[in-house]
């Protein structure tokens, strides 16, 4: 077979079909800013609620999250990385090598469907915002009673498509613009609402130490106490919260959708960045948040939606640190959600399948029961998903380590593994009945799931043909991965080139961007620090409300402007 004809049959697939070329790889700062806003999103306002209603305790919080977040990181770090970096493939591409054609489009609708419910209810929070700014009535009902919060929706629903339809360089480049802002607005939030926490519980404005902050925690926030007025969930459980809250994307490997694109397999750490900063920053920071504005309202944290909490610790930069977070968090799970159908209907183009994704994200959102039941679906989803990751792992890690061959099923012409689906199944019926019989914590469940799973699909592949050899079929593999490399390196001579703008003007921009995000944080330290007496603060919140909104205007001009210009494309 001659090179063109080789190269003919790379042209008729998508590029989402293919491993992703040298030539469109991404350094480490795409991953911690994309990683960074994904993260610091609007559910953090519902997450912080959610400890103080667990009836968690302060210091629980402060060590718990931390460990979690850690394990977290280093699940992306040793398990999901290696592989996508390895293969240069999504998990949904990856996963047809593996199991075939009948296992890896049912698991590809099963993410579909997850993807696109969670999307929704990104979407379904961001519109909360617009609904509070617009005095629309909240929505309580599991579907819509007000035609303003539909249309609302769906233009929200809008720019969220219109930007993950663009694929990975558009995510990421969204996600680098609004990281910043996002971090700096809730620690600027905490720092604004401390004061009538401290008002309320030490009857000053300003904590004297440590001691006066966690007593304000143990009192106000973190209890110890749960809704129910029984006593909450202990250092374990939050460990295992934290850990447990992306095991779809780290033990179930989706996230190779994102770190296929990275140069290097250490570029996990820069989970680091949402973990660290949202996981764990912005969820106290949102518990801060929610207990001040509880005591300003005279509610409880769990009656309060994500329009109330913002609003009152960042004033108008608040309806927009709820839509724009909303938005990051949407737009990184569409795309998931639409690489996931692309892999299911393999001629049309990720764009098509995205929007369609998305057109039926966008009615989903109009449904509010979605993000009301969003921390169940995350925790069942992980569940379903993290089986699938297993196999992959013991396929790829474990099988060329004990002598085994890997892609043994599609070298058998398989059009669907047994062991796959067997080891699927059979997964699902242990992780699901440690949870009905209730033997430990349900946020550990996916730790004897994975290792169950992976023991079960080796034993299961090695009477399925798994410890034979192909080294026919093994030459073969090799040499279309080498004919691919050739035909990449052939469309990259025939690409236009990216530099990097470097010149004065788009300096400035970036300086006055990082300025107004200076000048928020020190109005917000100035809240806390600055107020003397309960009238001072008051008047320094104000001042913080007026001059910290044109802040974000201004940040978001410079910063969308130097983005813009900082990437020249020559010929």
């Amino acid at each position: 077979m001659s090179e063109t004809t080789d190269f003919q049959q790379f042209e008729k697939l998508q590029e989402e079909q293919l491993p992703v070329p040298k030539h469109k790889l991404h350094d480490w700062t795409h991953f911690a800013g994309l990683y960074a806003a994904e993260h610091v999103a609007a559910t953090e306002f519902v997450i912080g609620a959610t400890f103080v209603a667990l009836g968690a305790k302060t210091m629980d919080i402060i060590v718990g999250l931390l460990i979690g977040n850690i394990l977290a990181v280093l699940s992306w770090t040793l398990i999901t990385t290696p592989i996508a970096v390895d293969t240069r493939l999504s998990l949904y591409t990856y996963l047809n090598k593996i199991s075939g054609n009948s296992m890896s489009k049912l698991y590809n609708w099963a993410n579909v469907l997850i993807f696109t419910v969670i999307s929704a209810a990104m979407v379904t929070v961001s519109s909360t915002a617009v609904r509070f700014a617009f005095d629309i009535p909240a929505q309580l009902n599991w579907y819509p009673t007000n035609i303003w919060f539909v249309l609302i929706v769906l233009v929200v629903g809008a720019v969220v498509v219109s930007v993950a339809i663009y694929g990975f360089n558009a995510v990421s480049e969204f996600s680098g613009v609004c990281a910043p802002w996002l971090f700096v607005m809730f620690v600027s939030g905490a720092l604004v609402l401390m004061p009538a926490l401290s008002l309320d519980v030490l009857g000053k404005t300003l904590p004297s130490g440590w001691a006066d902050i966690l007593s304000i925690g143990d009192q106000s926030i973190w209890t110890g106490v749960n809704s129910d007025g029984a006593p909450g969930i202990g250092l374990v459980e939050v460990i295992g919260f934290g850990w447990a809250a992306n095991t779809i994307t780290h033990f179930g490997l989706i996230d190779m959708a994102l770190f296929r694109f990275a140069k290097k397999k250490s570029y996990g750490l820069t989970t680091s960045t949402g973990m660290l900063f949202g996981h764990y920053v912005a969820w106290i920071a949102a518990g801060i948040m929610g207990a001040g504005t509880a005591v300003i309202l005279g509610k409880a944290i769990v009656q309060l939606d994500p329009g109330d909490v913002a609003y009152y610790a960042l004033g108008w930069s608040g309806f927009v640190i709820v839509i724009v977070a909303g938005w990051t968090t949407a737009i990184t799970n569409l795309y998931r959600a639409g690489l996931a159908a692309q892999a299911i209907f393999s001629k049309s183009s990720l764009r098509k399948t995205t929007i369609a994704v998305g057109s039926a994200m966008v009615v989903i959102a109009c449904f509010p029961f979605v993000f009301s039941q969003i921390l169940p679906l995350l925790t069942y989803a992980g569940l379903l998903v993290v089986p699938v990751g297993a196999i992959v792992f013991a396929e790829h890690q474990i099988f060329p380590k004990i002598g085994y061959t890997r892609y043994w099923s599609k070298y058998q012409n398989y059009i669907h593994s047994v062991p796959a689906v067997a080891s699927w199944g059979l997964g699902l019926v242990f992780g699901f009945g440690l949870n009905f019989l209730d033997v430990m914590s349900f946020y550990y469940l996916f730790i004897p799931t994975w290792f169950f799973t992976i023991i079960l699909y080796t034993f299961l592949a090695s009477r399925y043909g798994a410890k034979e050899q192909y080294p026919e079929q093994v030459e073969k593999e090799l040499t279309q991965s080498q004919n691919i490399e050739r035909f990449q390196l052939q469309q990259a001579k025939a690409e236009s080139v990216v530099v990097d703008d470097n010149s004065m003007f788009s300096k400035a921009l970036r300086v006055i961007a990082f300025a107004s995000l200076a000048i928020t944080l020190y109005l917000a330290g100035n809240v806390l620090f600055g107020s003397a007496d309960e009238g001072a603060y008051l008047e320094n919140r104000e001042t913080f409300y007026s001059i910290g909104f044109i802040c974000t205007i201004v940040y978001f001009i410079a910063a969308y402007w130097a983005m813009k210009r900082g990437k020249m494309t020559v010929a």
